[in-house]
């Protein structure tokens, strides 16, 4: 019973700060774009002396969550970072349970992601995951392509600085070919070779579990974007920490390097 009683409060107290938040919240000047490092499912995982694929689990239900606000709120774009080009080096049965959660994860909510007219993107190398898993992939990509909703980009085995190379190389290559001229090459031309070349730079990066770094997420895109950290892992990340951060995000000046 007192774990019942427990569980209340903190439910009781997660509805208020909500309410409190979201109250704040001006619906008019919302970031367009949001992105997100989804960071510390193992050392939540740890600090309930679980195996570190239960917190990436609850990390799935968490992301489920951000999700569906997003949408509900009416943000354009959300970027979430899954799986970073440096996670191969994780141990084989880390990185082989996270495939399987990813194509669990898109098996399981693909229907309703398109019924809410979501349109899914991936950013990274899809053709170097799992057969299963780029499968899963493409199939989410081609059937909400046509989706005029909330675009949802899930960079998986994705680098910054890989996708800048990426895009260098290729711009190298039609420079060669003849087919730009060297004084063509400049900010607008890189973007359009990037991952994200028709979307809008991410107005709002949000880190939890703490770290204050970009871990090699969006660099090119990230040049302007303001930036939320909290301390709280990511499968604890709720509604309330989301309203916190674009509160937080409102009430800045953004000068671009002007005054």
């Amino acid at each position: 019973m007192a774990g019942f009683d427990s569980l209340l409060n903190r439910k009781l107290r997660g509805k208020r700060a909500e309410d409190e938040w979201e109250s704040q919240i001006d619906h008019n000047h919302l970031p367009q774009h949001i992105a997100v490092i989804m960071d510390g499912n193992g050392r939540w995982a740890t600090l309930r002396g679980l195996p570190r694929y239960a917190g990436h689990r609850a990390g799935m239900s968490a992301l489920k969550e951000l999700v569906t606000i997003c949408g509900e709120l009416g943000i354009q774009v959300l970027t979430v970072y899954a799986f970073s080009t440096e996670n191969w080096k994780r141990p084989a049965e880390e990185v082989s349970f996270l495939m399987d959660l990813l194509v669990e994860y898109m098996e399981r909510e693909l229907a309703e992601l398109h019924h809410k007219g979501v349109q899914v993107r991936i950013l990274g190398e899809i053709d170097e995951l799992p057969l299963l898993a780029q499968q899963a992939l493409h199939k989410a990509e081609n059937v909400t392509h046509g989706n005029q909703g909330m675009k949802f980009n899930i960079a998986l085995n994705y680098g910054g600085r890989r996708e800048i190379l990426k895009a260098v190389r290729q711009i190298a290559q039609q420079v060669l070919a003849g087919e730009i001229k060297l004084e063509q090459i400049n900010e607008e031309l890189v973007s359009c070779f990037l991952y994200t070349k028709d979307l809008p730079d991410p107005d709002l990066v949000i880190r939890p579990s703490g770290e204050q770094r970009l871990s090699n997420f969006l660099l090119w895109q990230s040049a302007y974007s303001e930036f939320w950290t909290s301390s709280v892992l990511w499968p604890d990340f709720r509604k309330h920490h989301l309203f916190e951060a674009i509160v937080d995000y409102q009430k800045r000046h953004r000068r671009y390097g002007g005054l």
